[in-house]
């Protein structure tokens, strides 16, 4: 038990990290936007704005799935869920968060597989600017291992909140 306490910690602590550099990633976003409507108010369009946007988005939500996991902000679907006790909710997400650990595994393996590929073979993007694409998969793959780190995190959070021992749980902290 002090171990999954121990790892409950450490991911928590290091996807919150992530997570706030991630929020960041907005003003970049929104700096690279700015770059592009100026450019195209001056007559010269800059071709690697909106490619680069959309890679800065990627990063944007896919490094800070996790820390969204973390705080409990991802969408449920809550007919009766909030009406339930915080035991019953704790041992109905122990057992829905072993789908998504599945569906994330699955998702991690063709992330990997896919920036495998782009590293091999020199992917580049289908446009003018036509930028390699092996950055911005890693960074999808980093997001997807983060979400799978953190949805285990999850799982023995739920587990030892049954078991009697709470670790900061989403019901009692508030998150």
């Amino acid at each position: 038990m002090r171990c999954a306490e121990a790892y409950i910690r450490i991911i928590d602590a290091f996807n919150r990290r992530v997570g706030r550099f991630a929020m960041y990633l907005i003003f970049a976003l929104m700096g690279v936007l700015l770059w592009s409507s100026v450019t195209k108010f001056a007559g010269a369009p800059a071709l690697w704005t909106l490619e680069l946007a959309q890679f800065v988005m990627v990063a944007y939500y896919l490094l800070g799935g996790a820390y969204s996991m973390q705080l409990g902000d991802h969408v449920r679907m809550d007919l009766v869920y909030s009406m339930w006790s915080p035991r019953r909710k704790a041992a109905i997400d122990a057992v829905t968060v072993l789908f998504l650990l599945f569906y994330l595994c699955v998702l991690f393996y063709g992330g990997i597989s896919s920036t495998t590929y782009a590293i091999e073979y020199g992917e580049r993007a289908h446009s003018v600017w036509r930028p390699y694409m092996w950055p911005v998969k890693l960074i999808g793959a980093i997001g997807i291992f983060l979400m799978l780190l953190q949805a285990l995190a999850e799982f023995f959070r739920d587990i030892l909140y049954l078991r009697g021992v709470s670790v900061n749980h989403h019901s009692e902290a508030g998150l």
